[in-house]
């Protein structure tokens, strides 16, 4: 049993194959968490309030229930993190055209420069992985990922 707690690379590439996969998205989370928070200290937003903004960006006047449909996350776990953006000032709320009790999000003049914004981001590390990579692998992993998604998140 002490042998499988020091496993070597090899040892480790015995695995069952849902295990090794398992391992993989396990250290793709780390890596995004560890980019996040380097992010947050050099240029002061995590990598998903990176997201927002960009999202956002692309889509002036989104709801947070657009938001957070797009993100995949209940707009409750969204909240939070609007305050914070609205608070740093990257992000306004503005009433809706033609209804006053609906709030849109809009990027701020400073979010609009965050936005631009690529260097020392979760985006561009994942930009430059995947720069090499052919779009018919790109479009596999992506089916891959979605049906994980898809499974993961049932009821």
């Amino acid at each position: 049993m002490a042998d499988r707690e020091h496993a070597t690379p090899a040892a480790r590439s015995e695995l069952p194959a849902v295990l090794q996969f398992m391992q993989l998205l396990w250290a793709i989370a780390h890596g995004l968490a560890t980019t996040s928070k380097r992010m947050n200290s050099v240029i002061g937003i995590t990598g998903p309030q990176r997201l927002v903004l960009r999202v956002v960006g692309l889509f002036p006047g989104i709801s947070a229930k657009e938001l957070a449909t797009i993100l995949h996350v209940h707009p409750s776990t969204l909240t939070g993190m609007l305050k914070r953006l609205v608070v740093q000032r990257l992000l306004v709320r503005v009433e809706a055209k033609g209804d006053r009790r609906r709030a849109v999000l809009r990027l701020s003049a400073k979010g609009q420069r965050a936005n631009r914004r690529a260097r020392g981001t979760v985006e561009a590390a994942i930009a430059e992985a995947l720069r090499t990579v052919p779009d018919r692998d790109r479009a596999v992993t992506r089916r891959v990922l979605e049906r994980l998604s898809r499974h993961l998140l049932k009821p």
